[in-house]
Parts: structure tokens; C-alpha cells; sequence
């Protein structure tokens, strides 16, 4: 029998009342992490933090993407609008947002065209493997979103960064590869897929991720 509405929000509202698990919605409230570095950043250890993450994700508050580059790592992020997070005490205070993705031809350009329209905190966006050109569905995707990525180039990420960025990874074989970063969104490479409907998904999911973090940060 499928469950009703108030069931489901009673369900996620008895999985959060344990401070762990609180903890854990809060550290993925702007950015997802791998188990482990949920583990690190919160000092549980790994059979609690499995029984913390089982009970989230049985409320439906979470989920786990396998990530496209390793294979053996997964990353856990929060559902979109299945809870509103209280990051009120989180600010972010930054010169430029740098959105990075491997090829730097449909995510990472998506998600800085989006960016500059919602915004005027500076932005840019690169690869570090990029590619020749802009993949046709994301210039076809944001034309049908009112965005214009016509002349939109891929550019390589050591060429512009900055120590100052608040460096985004949307890809997760671009997380994988550098060292650090600040955010990561586990997003599906519509590029590997090459529908419609996997460029329209990942346009949605980068728009939902921006709206939610936007009130945390400001220009430096």
C-alpha cells in the first residue's frame, strides 16, 4: 500500500530526531560526499555511519550515486525538496564561483550560464580535460531555457583559477582527478546518455542545486 503523505513526512520527521543523522543532512545540505568523507568530517565510525545512512535513505532524505569515474565510490546526496535544510548559519563568502566538470561542455557551461543568470557574484567554468567544443544538447537545452551559449567555449582549469574560487564539481571523474574542492554535485553526464531528456535532467538538477546554495553565498 503506498504510503500517504503525512505518513512519508512523519516517517522522515522520526528519522531525524537522533543528532547523527541531523549532522549528516546538514554536511550534505550544499554539496554531496563519499561515505567516507561523511565519516572524516563527522567522526563516526563506518558500521554507525551505515546504520545513520540506511535509516535516511529508507525516509527517503537521501540517496547514493554510484560515481561515473570510480567505479567503487559512491556519493551521498540529499533529495531534492524532500526536506528543507536549515544551513541558515552557513555563509560563503567568495570573489568568483568556478564550475568544473571534465570536458567542460554541457554541466560545468550550464551550470555557469545559469549561474550568471540568476546572479552577478562572478562565475566562470572549465575542464580538465576539456573538449574541442560545447556539446549541441546543452546549447539546445539552455536555448530552450533562454540561454544563450552559442559562443561558449571550453577552457582548460589550470589557465583560469584562482586560490580564492569557490571551485564546484559537477562531474565526478573531475572531483576524482584534483586534489581538493570545495562542492561537489554527483550530477549524471547527459553527454555519455546524448538524450533530450538526459540534458533536460541535468539542466533541472543544476538549477534546483543553484536556487539552494545562492542564499549562502556573497562577492567577497
Amino acid at each position: 500500500m503506498e504510503s500517504s503523505p503525512l505518513a512519508v513526512r512523519a516517517a522522515r520527521h522520526a528519522a531525524l530526531a537522533d543528532v547523527a543523522r541531523l549532522r549528516i543532512v546538514d554536511a550534505l545540505a550544499l554539496g554531496d560526499l563519499s561515505p567516507h568523507e561523511l565519516g572524516e568530517r563527522l567522526g563516526l565510525a563506518s558500521n554507525l555511519l551505515a546504520h545513520h545512512l540506511k535509516v535516511l535513505e529508507n525516509a527517503g532524505l537521501i540517496e547514493r550515486r554510484r560515481s561515473e569515474g570510480d567505479g567503487r565510490r559512491s556519493y551521498v546526496r540529499l533529495v531534492t525538496d524532500a526536506m528543507r535544510t536549515e544551513t541558515g548559519d552557513v555563509e560563503l563568502v567568495v570573489p568568483r564561483v568556478v564550475f568544473v566538470c571534465t570536458a567542460n561542455s554541457a554541466r560545468s557551461q550550464l551550470a555557469e550560464h545559469l549561474w550568471r543568470a540568476h546572479t552577478s557574484i562572478d562565475v566562470a567554468s572549465a575542464g580538465t580535460l576539456p573538449a574541442e567544443g560545447v556539446a549541441p544538447g546543452a546549447v539546445a537545452v539552455a536555448a530552450a531555457h533562454g540561454l544563450d551559449l552559442a559562443d561558449a567555449r571550453p577552457r582548460t582549469l589550470d589557465d583560469i583559477t584562482r586560490p580564492a574560487d569557490l571551485r564546484i564539481t559537477v562531474c565526478d571523474r573531475a572531483r576524482e582527478s584534483l586534489a581538493s574542492t570545495d562542492l561537489h554535485w554527483s550530477i549524471p553526464d547527459p553527454v555519455r546518455i546524448g538524450t533530450h531528456d538526459a540534458f533536460e535532467s541535468a539542466f533541472d538538477e543544476i538549477s534546483h542545486r543553484i536556487d539552494a546554495l545562492l542564499p549562502h553565498v556573497r562577492a567577497a
